[in-house]
């Protein structure tokens, strides 16, 4: 079977599934421009308030497929630089897309998995799923941001022991490390990974994208720089019709209902 992404609705949450299941959920070019095209979709969508990113059966996603790597070897080099830019340009659009994107982590998180997995705005993991940055393991270096993404959540002493070693650590440990968001039983990552796209399908989601490109510019931005934005984004949000009915529900003890 080809590999593909599969997308369902759960509500106002749209599920991508990640589904190679003959090389253990493998990631791809087709992929790659599934997962673009979705999350475009899902933006210009107002029934879609949110994004889970789950794998076929009881794996998230091996990574690359050595096969197509190996094939790759005997291709000039632009042939795999441009299926990195495609991993790259998913990686990409997940960070920009003004919605919440969740991981829902089942079984094995690894070396492309890892990175994608990273890139969402959270990771809900089962307890036994093993997340591993495997590329060292086979004379290869990080792509998808999973440098970038590590450098910026650990202490660099654990990102070069993870990177350089290619050893696996437990979705527990990278839950006491602050990494993971939520545990799940086994089996259960997606169950929990809908509660919480739920919990956040029913927030303003103006207010939720305007807390996602601020945390996404706050690494880069200067304290006055961060503080002027922040001003921006309050007083737009202010001024939003969902304040008004966030502030009055608020003050009558009412759940509020956002547009």
């Amino acid at each position: 079977m080809p590999a593909e992404l599969k997308s369902t609705s759960h509500g106002q949450t749209m599920v991508l599934t990640l589904s190679n299941p003959e090389h253990r959920n493998a990631l791809g070019p087709d992929i790659y421009a599934a997962g673009v095209e979705a999350l475009n979709v899902a933006e210009s969508s107002t029934d879609v308030r949110s994004v889970v990113v789950v794998g076929e059966g009881a794996i998230f996603s091996a990574g690359g497929n050595l096969q197509r790597l190996l094939a790759n070897r005997q291709q000039p080099p632009d042939c795999q630089a441009q299926s990195i830019e495609g991993l790259h340009s998913w990686i990409e659009a997940i960070r920009a897309f003004p919605k919440p994107v969740i991981a829902a982590v089942e079984g094995a998180a690894a070396g492309a998995g890892f990175s994608l997995a990273l890139a969402c705005d959270f990771l809900v993991a089962a307890t036994n799923a093993v997340f591993v940055m495997a590329y060292s393991n086979i004379a290869l270096s990080p792509d998808g941001g999973g440098s970038w993404s590590l450098a910026r959540a650990l202490p660099r002493q654990l990102v070069t022991e993870l990177m350089m070693c290619g050893e696996r650590i437990s979705a527990q440990r990278l839950h006491e490390l602050g990494v993971v968001n939520r545990l799940a039983d086994a089996g259960g990552a997606l169950t929990e990974a809908l509660a919480l796209a739920a919990s956040l399908n029913a927030r303003a989601p103006n207010a939720l994208a305007s807390i996602k490109e601020l945390v996404n510019e706050a690494s880069h931005n200067t304290l006055s720089g961060q503080l002027a934005a922040e001003r921006d984004h309050f007083v737009r949000n202010l001024h939003h019709a969902n304040a008004g009915i966030g502030i009055a529900a608020f003050l009558s003890k009412q759940t509020p209902r956002f547009e």
